[in-house]
């Protein structure tokens, strides 16, 4: 133990990351893999050895745990890394919020990758008591890392262990490890240099939060539909596309029995289907009445108010052009409203091309997640090459998506980087990146913390965070949770408006047939 303290003795005060490793096979991995500076210390294996080792304060910026464990999950497989998203052990429960961060930059470095909880054990876990602790959550066991985990204190902790063993091949005594250790070792060199990237990325920074930011009162009533729809009918429901467009919300839906198709045909007769927030065309709706399906509509009350603007211009005669994005599901479905008088254009290109006879009435509505600023270019061709343009009787951008724009308005000019917590596929959290850039501020549209790049948080002592319209705030409160645990942050928020806004729910949840 006297030779051990003084190794750890020998590590460079506030030399940037300490990595504790249980035996010296495991720390040879992780150093041969690390960048100058960083400090690899063996500390010995089981919990009596990590807490003598971490008896006291120990220097270093960032702490990080790697080594050996085992898996719990039987789907885990020897050689694979695990990232801690918490580690457990009868003292207690040690968060890792910074997890997904790390385990991101793993994957894009295309490394085997499972996030999730970790236990500290006494000995070695076998058979049934393994079964146990897969059955309460935990991915994967060791005897070190709750111990150890300690020694970061108020600092930025990361835990990445190699699998060794899994229930299917488990250990027979502590030694074993070494000899089946080939795959597990190779990992653990490969994920060291990503630790050095990650301890980088630590630094003291200001986050900005906007306010408002992520999901409107549509949204919520939209998902809250699908709840009740499963409450009532029980499983499956079936809804046609995304009922919002995000990854999250559809996964989790999707374990609790909804079902998502692309079209009614694909739904059984006289099921319960949802339409989407997105509204759907009159087509769709008879599609599915011809079916005997049972119908509930989750389209938000201000996509339908341009519906319907579409349906009084075209009856009164009107070429309307359409200003949005060609594909989206919400243009779909206002387009199927009046199919012979509505022309989709995205920019002013589209408007000089747009094909309209001499003497033609033309009148144009919008998509409702545009960026504002986008939308007036565009009118503004439209009313240069038709002066006797009409429009709707107010803007149809949906009051969230303003608001939300705006709040990035007001914060992005003072950030070095802004995040925008949302999916590939919903285009108000694309307006949202670029209404940052073109504050002149680097941005970046985000899933979930796992898509935060590690040189994007070394770049910048100031962080805008927000989410769009579709993404739930416990995503952005995940992603601003991992940030804060990448070094000291001090957080605030920049409200520009407080949004009161509820629509009813449709009467068909309330009165629908079993």
């Amino acid at each position: 133990m006297n030779a051990r303290r003084t190794t750890l003795d020998r590590v460079e005060a506030g030399g940037g990351l300490l990595v504790l490793a249980p035996l010296r096979i495991e720390a040879r991995a992780v150093r041969r893999g690390l960048a100058p500076g960083g400090q690899v210390v063996p500390t010995g294996m089981g919990p009596g050895h990590s807490r003598a080792a971490v008896a006291g304060r120990l220097p270093g910026e960032a702490v990080a745990v790697s080594g050996f464990c085992g898996a719990l999950d039987p789907t885990i497989e020897q050689g694979e890394l695990v990232v801690a998203t918490e580690v457990r052990s009868p003292a207690g429960v040690i968060p890792c919020p910074a997890a997904g961060v790390l385990a991101g930059a793993l994957r894009r470095r295309r490394l085997r990758v499972r996030m999730g909880p970790i236990v500290s054990a006494n000995g070695i876990v076998r058979g049934p008591e393994r079964r146990r602790l897969h059955a309460e959550g935990a991915v994967a066991v060791d005897m070190e890392s709750a111990w150890l985990a300690a020694a970061a204190s108020d600092r930025p902790l990361a835990i990445v262990r190699a699998v060794v063993d899994t229930p299917k091949r488990e250990l027979a005594r502590p030694l074993a490890l070494v000899n089946g250790a080939g795959r597990a070792y190779w990992a653990l060199r490969q994920a060291a240099p990503i630790l050095s990237e990650w301890a980088a990325a630590v630094r003291p920074r200001t986050i900005i939060l906007a306010g408002p930011r992520a999901s409107c009162a549509g949204v919520e009533r939209a998902i809250e539909i699908v709840e009740r729809a499963l409450e009532r009918f029980g499983a499956p429901v079936y809804v046609r596309r995304q009922i919002v467009h995000n990854a999250h919300v559809v996964a989790d839906l999707e374990r609790r029995g909804a079902v998502f198709v692309k079209e009614v045909d694909e739904v059984p007769d006289r099921a319960t289907i949802v339409f989407s927030a997105h509204g759907v065309a009159p087509a769709v709706r008879d599609a599915a009445g011809a079916r005997g399906l049972n119908v509930i509509d989750a389209t938000c009350p201000l996509v339908g108010k341009v519906h319907a603007e579409a349906r009084r211009f075209a009856a009164a005669g009107y070429t309307i052009a359409l200003v949005g994005h060609d594909g989206h599901d919400e243009i779909e479905g206002t387009v199927g409203e009046a199919p012979e008088r509505i022309r989709v254009v995205k920019d002013g290109d589209e408007v000089a091309e747009l094909g309209v006879e001499e003497g033609e009435r033309v009148a144009y509505l919008t998509q409702t997640t545009l960026a504002t600023d986008d939308t007036d270019v565009v009118v503004d061709a439209l009313r240069e090459r038709f002066p006797t343009l009409v429009g709707p009787r107010s803007s149809d951008i949906c009051y969230a998506t303003q608001n939300r724009q705006d709040a990035v308005k007001a914060f992005a000019s003072d950030c070095d980087l802004v995040l925008v917590v949302g999916s590939r596929n919903s285009s108000n959290s694309h307006r949202l990146v670029e209404v940052a850039e073109r504050q002149g501020t680097e941005a970046h549209l985000i899933e979930d913390e796992t898509a935060i790049e590690l040189d994007w948080l070394a770049r910048a002592g100031a962080v805008g965070l927000t989410g769009g319209a579709s993404a739930p705030e416990a995503l952005v409160q995940r992603v601003l949770a991992a940030v804060t645990a990448m070094g000291h942050a001090a957080v605030g928020e920049r409200r520009v408006a407080t949004e009161t806004q509820q629509f009813k729910l449709p009467p068909e949840i309330s009165r629908g047939r079993r």
